[in-house]
């Protein structure tokens, strides 16, 4: 099979007809498959992808649900020789896989591509950060880049190489996260001047955004993505390119000042430092309320920094327990997963 597309979702009922009929079309002059890879929704999601051709599998144990989880669960039932992965909130471009596979095969150094990303959801301060830096960052534009965020096209061949797809401990971070894997094997990741996706994301004020990530786990990705790289080759490319672990470690000195200050009533410096960063940032996002905006995400960040650090950790090696709720092959649903206890393929 030359490719598939792997979608995770968690209560998409929203976007997930969009997104499996762009997929499903993109697949069909390829002769390619879509794996739908669900967390346990409880909406209409499993209803809606039931009318497709697709496979859907759903991780048995709730308990493991991120945002690594789910695209590692899609990929272990991959079968194509190429893989893309697709949010369960984003409109596949049909011209991309075609596109992305000559560039792949043109270019046997690169393990994966990607196009450009639309956002189409921009209420949020979050996403409306997101969309300027999609229109402006060097990550986002055509060239050799060091992750593929909001999803790519990869070699399965590569993915072996690097022991698997997405750690399954990651509630994000996972594109830089493989990213990083990959680099350190000596292989490249491109974007090219192609476009790829819509990106629907979340209609949220951006606080509630950060306060619904606190809860999630999702604040905490960096600090699991530094631990995680501990004792291996892809440790110095995380700390010299995940920007949110220097960040938390500013901020936590940035603490230690302020408190510094406060301790010896230096009133003054404290002023300066409470300002400093709120100009800053207000001149580099272009509003005092953007520039707000980003000085708590930063503050969050921290906290999910020293979070994410100590928190437990499973073997991201061992293959995740899941169950086959539609086989696209012969019809059938609800059988357990024959290998959902098995090592992860990729482990051998």
């Amino acid at each position: 099979m030359k490719v598939t597309v792997g979608i995770k979702a968690l209560n998409e009922e929203k976007h997930i007809a969009r997104a499996l009929a762009s997929a499903v079309a993109a697949v069909r002059p390829l002769s390619g498959e879509v794996v739908l890879a669900d967390s346990g929704s409880t909406d209409r999601t499993l209803e809606i992808a039931s009318e497709f051709p697709v496979r859907i599998v759903q991780l048995a144990n709730p308990a493991e649900r991120c945002c690594g989880a789910g695209a590692q669960l899609a990929f272990e039932h991959a079968r194509g020789e190429y893989f893309y992965l697709l949010d369960g909130d984003m409109v596949l471009d049909p011209e991309f896989l075609p596109v992305g596979i000559a560039y792949l095969e043109a270019h046997p150094e690169v393990a994966g591509v990607g196009g450009r990303v639309r956002e189409m959801e921009t209420t949020a301060e979050e996403f409306q950060i997101r969309a300027k830096a999609t229109a402006q960052r060097s990550g986002w534009q055509p060239g050799i880049v060091d992750r593929l965020d909001c999803g790519g096209l990869y070699r399965t061949e590569a993915i072996r190489q690097v022991g698997w797809f997405a750690d399954r401990n990651l509630h994000a971070f996972e594109e830089f996260e493989l990213g990083s894997r990959l680099q350190a094997k000596g292989w490249k990741l491109a974007r090219i001047d192609q476009p790829a996706v819509e990106h629907y994301g979340h209609a949220v004020g951006g606080y509630k955004l950060l306060l619904r990530r606190m809860k999630s786990g999702y604040s905490g990705a960096p600090g699991e993505v530094l631990r995680g790289a501990l004792g291996r080759a892809h440790l110095p490319i995380v700390l010299r390119r995940l920007g949110h672990v220097r960040t938390g470690l500013v901020v936590i000195a940035w603490w230690l000042l302020l408190l510094a200050c406060i301790a010896t009533g230096n009133w003054l410096p404290l002023i300066a430092l409470l300002i400093a960063p709120l100009a800053f940032l207000s001149w580099r996002r272009g509003s005092i309320k953007l520039g707000l905006y980003s000085l708590t995400a930063w503050n969050v960040s921290a906290i999910g920094l020293i979070q994410g650090i100590f928190r437990r950790r499973a073997d991201p090696n061992r293959r995740l327990a899941a169950r086959i709720i539609v086989d696209a092959g012969d019809g059938s649903k609800g059988s357990p997963s024959p290998a959902s206890t098995a090592p992860h393929p990729l482990s051998q």
